[in-house]
């Protein structure tokens, strides 16, 4: 291998030498270098040999400069041989240039090893005989009298990962002319994998950072003065009050002081302050320039690549990636951002703890940051709903015993006969059997219930007014204010590989008919088929729900059945418990395995659709996403709220769905209270073992099956990650899939809080004690599990905040159906003021049951043991508004049912227009930008107005003063020379 006495490297150079790939240069067989530089130097591997056929394929591309050039590198060693800088953290391997990016790559293996896979077949002669002829010298070329069919069979063993490799150099080169510098490193401890690391220089950093429009802070700063109207005043009370709870990582400029920012320029780099360089551009900023060029960098090899995405899909490069900042824990654990991350937002013991959403931000990129700024006003505004909600269950308990209808219920006195719960197998059963029932449901249905509802809706909405004002001081903090639209598809939406791949086959196939000159793009009609496929799959598996559904449903009846003819004590004393819960917990079972496959179908269905851009593919896919979820987790609890015990029928004239099974009917306080425990067992399910369990367990079972796979026990395992480099430890980390999981898990949940409120009051309680979780185990799993993101720039959390704003609007229309229909709430300020005699709840039970004759019983549906309680039973009743039997028309429904109808009717029209007034009353009363805000965005347009006029005014008196002394210039040398006539005298009185 040649070494080169200026001070480069040749890292993408072909060498004749018979060296193996990875020695280290001559100079170093002199001076000694230390053994473990040698790995450093494998950038320089030789390339393998490429197949005849593809040679002569792509001879053009085989005489580019980038197999002739190397990558320019200052001399790692000094005089004595010893390396110049450590190779510890994030930098080349020169110590000093810092890695920006880091592409990982399959190395292809050496054609020996390759041909050796296959130790016995019909072959292996003619391998073993090629082997042989082709290590008998490296410069002798194979004789071409080789077999046609060998060689087709070595071209096909090799052309594809060939391919791969000149797609690679050409990029490579292609980044090269970008200014990019790159170092290769194919020695590294991951066995197969090659990486390409990546330095942006200053210079590029300035050209990209000018055309991305990026805003840096500026030398000119200046004070935010607060607010001196009440809100702010007491904003800050508050803040001073609550500092215990903020965590230590405030920067050293005081919060009260801004800089002025101002998208970068580089003829106005005097404007920023540049004394420290290395500074100026973080990490996260230095990663998504880089980010950038490699999107638009395009390997023309392709035709249809455009950029890192469309490798990246071929398979070319196997992961792309920016390096964390450095190691979290270890004696060699310099302090950095993310070690910081880790002590201060990422540890469960500082779960009372604020998060640091400005180091958030700064780490992970505004669009992390927005998500967790989110989660964190979700959770703290959950802090008073659960509050409130945990009042409310504690009034529905103090008030229970004095609860006039089901102390009528548990009153042995009424001697009330029930008429059978299902046919043949069920007999007749007293009222006072359902006493725990009516007791526990008034837990959930009382009065306060009502307000509640009316609270949770205005809640919702104070909950996005909330986080709109915080996310405008946000954008104002961040500097995103003039971040705009034009912006985002100008940078952001690149072209999908997909969408590229199918617009070159559409090419290909309209060569000929397409005039030249038209881009050729995809239509509607391209994408019909997989629209089809989309509307037919959906509700194909919307179907599929409802049918599992309908399944519990079955399930339910047959049990209960069952569990009545049972001749265990036991299994019948509590029939409607153990069918109540062993449902709900099928059903979360059912949820959860079927939002793994509706998340998977989801997402096929949409790369069906070929969306052009990414930002298309995140939305479409969230929608179907969300549709199917949605349906998934609430089709259960929308059938227990409003569907069971409505077309049930009456006694003797059942309404029946399959043979024998009649449809379910609700106890007789009503179906909140099964409501209440199927949400519950699925909301409680979803977040311990779906958001929970499987975010700690399904991490930990991949690093033991890791662990099993290899040879190394704990220890050595541990002392070899010592001594692995910064991008190989996060090239072992998980890739970052994105947040649309994290968002789908608190949507679900939000709609969990706010559309069955009024039936389980205890849900924000939940929700809070969860969230307190979620943020911690989110932290950890972005900090220490998954590698780090791209620093993607966002100004809001998009179609979230849609989805969240609909879930609010359609929780009050939903909650007012729960009060008036599922609950007993309507009925009961029915009867007590319209057929009360008293004016009290006093003989409520007895006016909502009907009677029936048990001699009007269809033939073979009456109880098959009539006897069961001791006595001949010749009415029986059941919960109903129908007319007697000894009445003009049985069994017809009474006027209560219709007077209750319209109660129940009227109440959800003016409970709907009532909240919804409210809220938008809220919605006006409060602004969306808040004032100091507002006031301090005109303050920054006046202070950049000013900064520029004195640019300008500098500019002026420069241009005259250089004026000035050309003119002295010109004076002094027509003074030496003879005496011009002038018209008008030049001013000397500049030139003294």
């Amino acid at each position: 291998m040649e070494h080169q006495d200026d001070g480069h490297v040749g890292s993408l150079k072909q060498h004749d030498s018979a060296e193996e790939p990875g020695s280290p240069p001559l100079a170093c067989e002199h001076l000694g270098c230390p053994q473990q530089e040698t790995a450093m130097m494998r950038r320089s591997d030789n390339y393998l040999p490429v197949p005849g056929e593809e040679k002569s394929l792509d001879v053009d591309f085989v005489n580019t400069k980038a197999r002739n050039e190397s990558i320019p590198m200052k001399n790692l060693y000094a005089d004595d041989g010893s390396p110049l800088y450590s190779r510890l953290g994030p930098y080349f391997s020169d110590g000093r240039r810092r890695v920006d990016y880091v592409l990982a790559y399959h190395i292809q293996k050496p054609s020996s090893t390759r041909r050796r896979s296959s130790k016995f077949g019909e072959n292996n002669f003619i391998r073993r005989l090629r082997r042989s002829l082709s290590m008998r010298s490296s410069r002798a070329p194979l004789q071409p009298k080789e077999d046609p069919e060998i060689a087709a069979q070595k071209q096909r063993t090799d052309y594809h990962e060939d391919d791969k490799r000149f797609r690679r150099e050409e990029f490579e080169e292609n980044l090269l002319e970008t200014g990019l510098e790159l170092e290769k490193d194919e020695g590294s401890k991951i066995p197969g994998i090659g990486f390409l690391k990546i330095h942006a220089p200053w210079n590029v950093l300035c050209r990209e950072a000018e055309f991305m429009k990026l805003k840096m802070p500026t030398k000119k700063v200046y004070d935010v003065k607060q607010g001196s109207n009440l809100v702010e005043k007491i904003r800050l009370f508050i803040h001073k009050v609550t500092a215990p709870l903020h965590p230590k990582v405030d920067a050293n400029r005081p919060q009260s002081v801004k800089s002025l920012s101002h998208p970068f320029s580089r003829e106005k780099q005097h404007l920023f302050d540049l004394s420290d360089r290395d500074k100026f551009f973080d990490s996260k900023t230095r990663s998504s320039i880089v980010y950038e060029v490699l999107k638009r960098t395009r390997c023309t090899r392709a035709k249809y690549s455009m950029g890192i995405t469309s490798l990246l899909a071929n398979g070319v490069y196997t992961s792309a990636y920016p390096l964390h900042d450095g190691d979290i824990e270890g004696v060699n654990a310099e302090p950095n951002d993310r070690k910081l991350l880790y002590e201060e937002w990422a540890s469960y013991s500082v779960f009372y703890k604020y998060q640091p959403i400005g180091l958030i931000r700064k780490y992970f990129g505004e669009k992390v940051g927005l998500y967790f700024a989110w989660l964190g006003v979700y959770t703290q505004m959950l802090i008073p709903a659960a509050i409130v909600g945990v009042i409310v269950f504690l009034y529905g308990c103090a008030t229970v015993d004095d609860n006039i209808p089901s102390m009528e219920i548990c009153d042995p006195r009424n001697n009330i006969t029930m008429c059978p719960l299902c046919d043949r197998a069920c007999s007749y059963w007293k009222l006072v059997t359902a006493c725990g029932t009516a007791r526990a449901s008034h837990l959930f249905d009382n009065p306060a219930t009502v307000f509640f509802s009316i609270f949770m809706a205005l809640w919702a909405v104070l909950f996005m007014e909330h986080w709109k004002r915080r996310q405008m001081r946000l954008n104002y903090v961040w500097d995103l204010t003039g971040f705009g639209e034009e912006e985002e598809e100008e940078h952001k939406d690149h072209n999908r590989a997909e969408y590229e791949f199918r617009v070159m086959q559409k090419t290909m196939r309209q060569e000929h008919s397409t005039p030249k000159g038209e881009k050729v793009k995809l239509t509607c009609t391209d994408r019909m088929p997989a629209y089809l496929t989309t509307v037919v799959m959906m509700g194909f598996m919307i179907t599929v729900t409802f049918a599992i559904v309908f399944g519990v449903i079955l399930y339910r009846i047959s049990i209960r059945a069952a569990l009545h003819m049972s001749t265990y004590p036991a299994a019948r004393s509590n029939i409607r418990a153990t069918v109540k819960t062993t449902a709900a917990i099928i059903n979360l079972i059912i949820i959860i395995v079927l939002d793994e496959i509706y998340a998977a179908i989801a997402r096929w269905l949409t790369t069906l659709e070929v969306p052009k851009t990414d930002k298309s593919f995140e939305e479409r896919l969230i929608f179907k996403t969300f549709i199917l979820k949605f349906v998934n987790a609430f089709t259960p609890i929308v059938y227990l709220a409003f569907f069971r015990g409505r077309l049930v029928g009456r006694p003797g004239n059942y309404l029946y769905v399959v043979g024998s099974y009649r449809m379910e009917e609700c106890a007789h306080a009503g179906c909140l209270m099964e409501l209440c425990i199927q949400l519950c067992i699925t909301m409680l399910g979803k977040q311990l073992i779906q958001n929970n369990l499987f975010e700690i367990g399904i991490p930990k079972l991949k690093k033991l099956l890791r662990r099993r796979k290899s040879d190394l026990d704990s220890k050595q395992e541990e002392e070899l990650n010592k001594t692995l480099q910064r991008h190989e430890k996060d090239h072992i980390l998980g890739p970052f899939v994105g947040l649309s999981p994290e968002y789908m898990e608190m949507i679900i949940q939000f709609g969990m809080v706010t559309l069955f409120v009024a039936s389980f009051p205890l849900a924000p309680l939940f929700a809070l004690l969860n969230n307190i979780i979620e943020i911690r185990l989110d932290a950890k799993k972005f900090v220490m599990e998954l590698r780090r993101p791209i620093a993607a720039k966002a100004k809001d959390i998009g179609i979230w905040y849609n989805l969240l704003r609909g879930l609010s609007k359609v929780a009050v229309i939903v909650n007012a159906f729960v009060i008036s229909f599922t609950s007993d709430f309507i009925p009961r300020l029915v009867y007590q003021y319209m057929y009360s005699p008293d004016g009290t709840m006093h003989g409520f039970v007895n006016h909502t049951l009907s009677y029936f004759n048990v001699t009007d019983f269809q033939k073979g549906t009456d109880p098959l043991q009539p006897m069961h309680l001791g006595y001949k039973v010749d009415m029986c009743r059941y919960k109903d508004y129908r007319e007697p039997p000894w009445s003009s028309t049985p069994y017809e429904l009474s006027k209560e049912f219709w007077a209750v109808l319209a109660a129940r009717l009227a109440f959800v029209i003016v409970f709907q227009n009532v909240v919804m007034l409210m809220s938008d009353f809220v919605d006006w009363l409060i602004p969306d930008i808040p004032k100091d805000i507002s006031l301090q965005m005109h303050k920054e347009k006046i202070l950049m107005v000013e900064l520029f006029m004195k640019e300008e005014q500098g500019k002026r008196l420069a241009a005259r003063d250089n004026q000035n002394w050309d003119n002295c210039t010109s004076l002094s040398s027509a003074n030496k020379s003879p005496p011009q006539p002038r018209s008008r005298p030049i001013s000397q009185a500049n030139c003294s």
